[in-house]
């Protein structure tokens, strides 16, 4: 399976405790620098990259990053708007009109950017929300986004790609609308009954964890459906947004989803393994080959399970006799 790196775990790993981040010496960096940082310490670990827009990757700086990427690709784009203070109070459900209207144009112009590159685009709608009871006109607010993310869609299938739809529970709007699996799958329903069908669902293994949302039966589940665009691979506490070294915590629960992705045949038509990684206090370099060495090794597990052993033990229900399977592909 090809891999790919959000550029951002490169970053100077800001906090709102330490605005100018826990490794200040990188804030100076261009994109293009940042990249290169990249390439040179992770060579063929990672097969491309993935980027922000318009704020690490847009029209004015796209070839200084393509000449520093080299070999290396942009797998696909993430919408920015989280990134904007304009849209603090939300960008697509932003009550005011001529706010809501800036936020649309510029998620529509990442969707024609990403379009023009031939990759998909990333929905991250973390602004997208709000933060007290009372704050917040629900049924209009659905509405907009909704509205929103199908204009976005519509112009990413004009140029016939993807939208991703990313969920989250929290941060930085402290209750995101579309905050986990099935209100996703509320947006991506909506849209296809206006006959939108090119969206499909990113899931970041940490914000699916904070949610107590089992990564491997929804990566099950929306592979059934068709609607598994992508993985954001992390680990982490479960209470945070940690984007932790794959496989440093939820041991088993990555395990087993590697197993569904056997399954499944992930990235058998060219999908990639992205890494959401945002190493605060670790070398970006050294924590992203250890989360990808991780997962070659947990993937290397899952590969030595006998798995018509396990579907026998599932279809029993036997938890036992899977775990003496599991345990056994580690060599106890």
């Amino acid at each position: 399976m090809k891999t790919s790196l959000g550029i951002w775990a490169f970053g100077s790993m800001i906090t709102r405790f330490v605005p100018g981040g826990y490794q200040p010496q990188w804030a100076g960096e261009t994109t293009a620098q940042r990249v290169r940082r990249a390439v040179e310490g992770l060579g063929d670990l990672i097969d491309g990259y993935e980027f922000h827009y318009p704020q690490e990757l847009s029209e004015e700086n796209v070839e200084e990053v393509r000449e520093a990427l080299g070999a290396h690709d942009v797998y696909c784009l993430a919408g920015g708007l989280h990134l904007d203070p304009r849209f603090g109070r939300g960008g697509l459900v932003n009550p005011d009109p001529d706010t809501r209207a800036q936020a649309v144009g510029i998620a529509v112009a990442a969707a024609h950017f990403a379009g023009g590159l031939g990759v998909p685009l990333i929905v991250w709608p973390g602004v997208e929300g709000y933060n007290y009871p009372f704050q917040t006109p629900y049924k209009e607010s659905w509405a907009w986004l909704v509205d929103g993310i199908g204009q976005v869609a519509a112009k990413c299938a004009e140029h016939g790609v993807e939208l991703w739809l990313e969920h989250k529970n929290s941060e930085p709007a402290m209750k995101i609308l579309m905050r986990n699996v099935g209100m996703t799958l509320h947006v991506i329903h909506k849209l296809r009954a206006q006959g939108i069908d090119n969206v499909k669902v990113n899931m970041d293994w940490q914000h699916l964890i904070m949610n107590g949302e089992n990564l491997a039966e929804y990566a099950a589940m929306l592979s059934a459906e068709g609607l598994m665009g992508h993985h954001h691979a992390n680990s982490g506490w479960g209470t945070f947004d940690d984007d932790n070294i794959v496989g440093a915590t939820a041991f088993m629960e990555t395990l087993e989803l590697a197993v569904e992705l056997r399954r499944a045949g992930y990235g058998e038509d060219g999908r990639r393994l992205g890494f959401d990684l945002y190493p605060y206090t670790e070398d970006a370099v050294a924590a992203v080959e250890r989360s990808v060495l991780h997962w070659r090794f947990i993937d290397g597990v899952a590969a030595k399970i006998d798995d018509a052993a396990l579907r026998e033990a599932q279809m029993r229900k036997d938890a036992v006799a899977a775990y003496e399977l599991v345990y056994a592909a580690l060599g106890a």
